[in-house]
């Protein structure tokens, strides 16, 4: 059976799958968590059928508290670090969220930290609640740091000076500020949390699935060179205006008056109409 996991409960639904992370009491990222989040992301990264990935919580006030410290402490530390040329499991399993061919969205209505915010940081999106979102990378002030991404995601998120005061403050920071400084694409009234992701969620999922997957890969290479990263888009578009989404939707833009007054006035509307029959 396809997504069998005992800590993440797994649901899908035209094309969207919710992953909710219950390991009471604080959803703390433990080694058998950690494992199955290494396994669903090598799983669903595969599956054609899912086009956007919602993870979210079934643990009051926690999305991830952070990883499991009792595990760290467990480490062999008899031998001197090395460096390698090969990203770690853990960097691994972020990256997957990163890169995957399809939208991944954190849904964070409660604290998140440590590993758990790394994970979070690496989804392609982030939301929270005003009420309830805290995050905490404190690391530093166990003597560490935070060493699952963190140190590289979050000066790309938020800008090193922010970064900095995240990392080496060890500190909560509340919804409304994580949202200024971009951690968050929108920080929202916890009523309304739900309502939105699953909103946005379902709006992507309508799209073509060729469509999500490139305009993503070419996000993701806004990281080069600017020349680069336009040259890349250049191909990606290419791509994308071969596939046969692309050019059915377009035809049905123009048949719905595409490119007219009254119809450029509710494009936001008139995209949910593509695809429909």
């Amino acid at each position: 059976m396809p997504y069998d996991y005992q800590l993440l409960d797994i649901t899908i639904d035209k094309g969207v799958l919710f992953a909710t992370i219950n390991n009471p009491p604080i959803n703390l990222m433990t080694i058998p968590l950690y494992m199955e989040l290494v396994s669903f992301t090598e799983e669903v990264e595969v599956d054609d059928d899912i086009r956007v990935v919602v993870m979210q919580s079934a643990v009051p006030d926690f999305f991830i508290a952070h990883f499991d410290v009792e595990a760290l402490l467990a480490t062999d530390i008899s031998e001197p670090a090395i460096r390698s040329s090969e990203l770690n499991p853990f960097h691994l399993m972020c990256e997957r969220m990163r890169t995957m061919p399809k939208a991944t969205i954190a849904k964070i209505d409660g604290r998140v930290g440590g590993g758990g915010s790394e994970f979070a940081s690496s989804c392609d999106m982030r939301f929270g609640s005003l009420e309830k979102t805290k995050i905490n990378q404190m690391e530093v002030a166990l003597g560490i740091l935070p060493g699952g991404s963190g140190t590289q995601r979050l000066p790309r998120l938020v800008g090193r000076g922010r970064a900095m005061e995240i990392v080496l403050g060890s500190d909560d920071l509340d919804a409304a500020t994580a949202e200024k400084w971009g951690y968050l694409n929108r920080a929202l009234p916890a009523s309304g949390l739900d309502e939105f992701v699953d909103r946005l969620a379902y709006r992507i999922a309508g799209f073509p699935g060729q469509a999500i997957a490139l305009a993503k890969e070419s996000v993701n290479h806004a990281e080069l060179p600017l020349r680069e990263g336009l040259a890349e888009e250049a191909y990606l578009f290419q791509q994308s205006l071969r596939t046969h989404g692309a050019q059915t939707r377009m035809k049905q833009y123009m048949e719905l008056g595409g490119q007219t007054r009254e119809v450029e006035l509710r494009i936001g509307e008139v995209c949910l109409e593509l695809g429909q029959e």
